[in-house]
């Protein structure tokens, strides 16, 4: 399968390397995300999806390597810059504030956003993405089920609003009669135009929702191409889905 076109890509991350105590986590990964696409990022446990994550964020800085967003080198930007250029991550265990309200952790997700007509909006636009937080406005987030406080990080994310939202597993651990609408969730942020760039173990599930994947395994990207068409693969149905 060939990679997605990058003429188009809001993000584009060429030859990145990490390592971690001289233990290679990524090894020379190419990938790009068009604007306004979900793309997937698939693999086992310790592929390297997560150490990716956070070399796009700033979190650890690559060995080698260049990261490209919305036409700009990010690579050696500090993590708070990466933020205020665009781009904003949901790690994996949630991770809301346990004692402050739902109103609250919305706001603080609002930092860098100081008019309030744009805060304002953004909330609605969470609302919309996740109605069930709305009638949740005033709980303390440590009152909400597990699920919930999934949706509660996700729209955490979009409040400052992204161009780019990368979501760390956010279906696991999650009750299964929650998943589709944390998912329903995700779409709708998509169709407002943010790229969303998703980590999942959840394999049939990533593949569902996204429009574009990449597999990787041992820190590589060995395959990708449209989700669907991946989906059906021999590589996908062997390694993943016990098919």
């Amino acid at each position: 399968m060939q990679p997605a076109p990058a003429a188009a890509a809001l993000l584009a991350v060429d030859d990145i390397a990490v390592a971690y105590d001289g233990m290679r986590a990524l090894q020379g990964v190419t990938l790009d995300a068009a604007a306004g696409a979900i793309v997937a990022l698939v693999g086992a446990n310790g592929a390297g999806k997560t150490s990716l994550l956070r070399a796009i964020s700033g979190i650890v800085r690559p060995e080698r390597g260049t990261i490209h967003f919305d036409g700009s080198d990010i690579t050696r930007l500090p993590a708070h810059e990466i933020v205020r250029r665009g781009i904003a991550h949901v790690p994996e265990g949630r991770r809301v504030f346990a004692s402050a309200t739902v109103r609250d952790n919305l706001l603080l997700g609002a930092y860098v956003e100081r008019d309030r007509n744009a805060r304002a909006r953004r909330l609605d636009e969470a609302f919309t993405a996740f109605p069930i937080l709305r009638a949740r406005l005033e709980q303390r987030a440590s009152t909400l089920s597990g699920g919930e406080q999934q949706m509660l990080a996700i729209a955490r994310g979009t409040m400052s609003g992204p161009k780019l939202l990368m979501l760390d597993e956010p279906s696991l651990g999650i009750a299964p009669k929650l998943i589709p609408e944390i998912y329903a969730g995700i779409r709708q942020i998509a169709a407002r135009g943010t790229t969303v760039l998703l980590v999942e173990q959840n394999v049939r599930e990533a593949l569902r929702v996204a429009t574009w994947a990449f597999v990787l395994q041992t820190g590589r990207v060995v395959a990708s191409g449209d989700a669907r068409e991946l989906a059906e693969s021999d590589l996908i149905k062997r390694a993943f889905l016990g098919l």
